[in-house]
């Protein structure tokens, strides 16, 4: 049953890659050494028209058009967590709700009649039982039209304008940023950066919540993120969303929470340290406010070993938990 496993989800990798795939992606894909995935390429060939492309003296393989419908509609559990990922970010007010539903209805309206009334049971059954969690947070009214004008800015490669309230009750104020990420959560933040002006120090990104912005256009003045931007390793820099200079964490798990925090993902960065009985987590992170605030969610399981910063802001932390500042 692994070689048809295989097989398979090698018909779907070669069907679904608008670029197709080479000989070396698709052992790594499939987890075995370059001459199984010769092999299983050549195996397909006699039941599929597998074509190749020559990318930089480098062969691509991929299969165009070879596909019937049962490969490709989707099953009642795939339907069921795109309806239910769609409706959680509905009750959340989230910017790309509108985009989830529009691909579900896409979905749903590609079954034929056959597929619906085979999938209906089913999926009523899971769309009843299941739930996106909607945590505590801002009452949100991001618009359809202001993602779409982030997005715009992005696919054209341009600046993106807005006026924007930074707090609530003050007065809007203009902006114009290179467009360098979306992030979608609870709340929506684009990742903009001031354009460079001559005469002025060069600013780092920064987040704007999308649902605080209006009159949002795309810019005649281009810009756009560099080719060697990381959002991913940006977005690592925090622990959340504010923005500070970072800090090397230590963090001292007691014998009663080990268990708990090597199954729990503090930072992408993290490092696991066996201490006797006890567990050090070691990140390099901003954020400080952020930390202490999730560490009280382990209720004293969880020692702030360094830097001194984040103990002071543990401790103003607490004193205002209690009432005392």
């Amino acid at each position: 049953m692994g070689k048809l496993r295989r097989a398979l989800t090698l018909v779907h990798l070669l069907s679904e890659s608008s670029e197709g795939l080479t000989l070396d992606e698709i052992a790594c894909e499939l987890g075995v050494n370059r001459r199984t995935a010769e092999r299983l390429r050549d195996a397909l060939r006699e039941e599929f028209d597998v074509e190749e492309r020559l990318d930089d003296r480098t062969k691509r393989f991929f299969i165009r058009d070879s596909l019937r419908r049962i490969y490709t509609r989707p099953s009642a559990e795939e339907v069921a967590a795109l309806q239910t990922e769609a409706a959680g970010r509905r009750a959340e007010g989230a910017a790309h709700a509108v985009h989830l539903e529009s691909l579900l209805a896409k979905v749903k309206s590609a079954l034929d009649h056959r597929e619906r009334a085979r999938l209906a049971p089913d999926l009523d059954a899971l769309v009843r039982l299941q739930r996106s969690r909607v945590v505590a947070g801002p009452l949100l009214d991001a618009t359809a039209e202001a993602l779409g004008a982030v997005q715009g800015a992005i696919l054209s490669g341009h600046c993106l304008e807005f006026d924007y309230v930074a707090e609530s009750g003050e007065q809007p104020k203009w902006r114009r940023v290179i467009p360098y990420g979306l992030i979608h959560g609870a709340t929506t933040y684009l990742v903009g950066k001031v354009p460079l002006r001559l005469g002025r120090p060069e600013q780092e990104p920064a987040f704007f919540r999308v649902d605080r912005m209006t009159d949002t256009r795309v810019s005649n003045l281009v810009g756009c993120a560099p080719d060697d931007w990381d959002l991913d390793t940006w977005l690592a820099g925090s622990f959340g969303i504010w923005r500070e200079e970072d800090h090397e964490i230590v963090l001292r798990v007691l014998p009663s929470a080990v268990a708990r925090a090597r199954s729990w993902r503090f930072h992408p960065g993290q490092a696991l340290e066996r201490d006797g009985d006890e567990l050090l987590v070691r990140f390099r992170s901003g954020g400080l406010r952020e930390i202490a605030e999730h560490l009280f969610t382990w209720g004293g399981d969880i020692r702030i070993e360094s830097p001194e910063a984040l103990r002071k802001v543990m401790r103003e932390r607490v004193l205002l938990a209690l009432g005392s500042v």
